[in-house]
């Protein structure tokens, strides 16, 4: 029986390894190397000396530079890793290639529920959204008594989803954090998998419930039912009214079948969660594939997260649909690096003692196992909407939000989401 590998080198041009077990000091992985240090599940093992300031190579790519002199066998981890800027050859849209779009008579279907407006669903929820943080506990209540007393005669509803936030009020009108929370409430009242929504104001905040209807075109669309607490003369009867409000959806959505729809329809969303130095070889890469396969069969996929590619940029604007995309992507990256500098923080805050545990040193390294999902996969990048857009063309792509982005074609692509 073969022996059980203990390392994976991803790239020829790497000069570190996976550990794909704890390896203990004095024990040889492989390749000649003996390990100087503990070196934990995960983590990296210095398969060549590594001079102080020379690239530290992992997926092919610069994941930083040795602090130190950094021997074979050594330990690679933030203790002897730099993060320090170099230049980058983006070759914009040099490696974007035309969708291979299945013709429609190919393309694959699922069961779908078309809503009376024509929105494409997958689930049959009831949404319980807060114009402000004040609401929040009103349409808790709103759904948890709804869900008590209600959802067992109605089994076509998949649940009551009650979705507070932490603002609202004390907001510029106009301003960006104003406009971005208005973006976002009116996407996910839209959003298709809500059969309808119960939308629950104070009455005296910044971000009122006749602003938030009008200026985001809400108040005409029959789904929505607004309650406002104070109107409604305190929580036990705004509680009530929404509670009511519920029934009706329940009623309505129940008449509701699901019936064949083509994959045209479907809007993936990929996003990150619990990394380790695992998932840019694992979870990310099978990603990457099933999001050439919605792609293929014209559907959308959307990439999050912009921080998250920070240091796979440049692999990144390579399959731009276009040079203009690419830039945009690299603009984006700009106002991050801005952003974190003027707020006194950097980017590199962003992997979590999980993800250092888990054998991720930096930012650069957790994005290139986050891009991995989009790299790993064929599909050219098309546009960049502003957060809380709705993305009205298929595409591939990478929206724009406070830690997200969209890269645009006519034709099915993958899309980037960003701030």
């Amino acid at each position: 029986m073969e022996p059980q590998r203990k390392t994976l080198v991803l790239n020829k041009k790497d000069n570190v390894a996976v550990a794909l077990t704890d390896l203990e000091a004095g024990h040889s992985p492989g390749k000649g190397v003996l390990c100087r240090d503990f070196i934990p599940a995960g983590h990296k093992v210095a398969l060549l000396d590594i001079p102080e300031n020379a690239p530290i190579r992992k997926y092919g790519q610069i994941i930083g530079f040795a602090k130190t002199n950094i021997r074979r066998g050594d330990h690679v981890h933030g203790h002897n890793v730099a993060m320090t800027a170099y230049p980058k050859d983006y070759a914009m849209a040099t490696e974007s290639t035309p969708t291979d779009l299945l013709p429609e008579t190919r393309q694959g279907a699922f069961q779908g529920i078309v809503r009376q407006d024509g929105r494409i669903a997958t689930r049959n929820y009831i949404g319980v959204l807060t114009t402000v943080n004040c609401s929040a506990s009103v349409a808790r209540f709103i759904a948890d008594e709804a869900a008590k007393n209600l959802l067992f005669h109605y089994p076509h509803c998949d649940g009551i989803v009650a979705l507070g936030h932490g603002t609202g009020c004390c907001l510029i009108p106009g301003g960006e954090g104003y406009s971005l929370l208005q973006r976002a409430l009116a996407g996910y009242a839209r959003h298709p998998n809500f059969a309808g929504v119960v939308l629950v104001g104070l009455g005296c905040e910044v971000n009122r419930l006749d602003c938030l209807l009008d200026e985001m075109n809400l108040r005409d669309l029959p789904y929505i039912y607004p309650v406002e607490i104070q109107k409604a003369g305190g929580t036990k009867k705004a509680v009530q009214q929404g509670v009511e409000a519920t029934e009706e959806i329940l009623k309505r959505l129940e008449m509701r079948d699901r019936e064949p729809v083509s994959i045209a329809n479907l809007v993936l969303g990929l996003e990150c969660g619990g990394s380790d130095a695992y998932s840019g070889i694992s979870a990310n890469p099978a990603l990457g594939a099933a999001a050439d396969l919605v792609v293929k069969n014209g559907g959308t996929v959307i990439l999050s997260e912009t921080p998250e590619i920070y240091g796979a940029e440049h692999l990144l604007t390579r399959r731009a649909a276009t040079r203009e995309v690419g830039e945009k992507l690299l603009e984006r990256i700009r106002w991050w690096e801005k952003y974190t500098r003027e707020n006194g923080g950097e980017i590199n805050n962003n992997p979590s003692p999980g993800n250092k545990e888990g054998g991720i040193t930096n930012i650069w390294e957790k994005s290139l196992g986050a891009a991995a999902k989009p790299i790993s996969g064929k599909s050219p990048w098309g546009r960049r909407p502003k957060a809380g857009k709705r993305i009205s063309r298929r595409s591939m792509a990478m929206p724009n939000r406070f830690k997200r982005k969209v890269l645009s074609s006519w034709t099915p692509r993958v899309t980037m989401w960003c701030p």
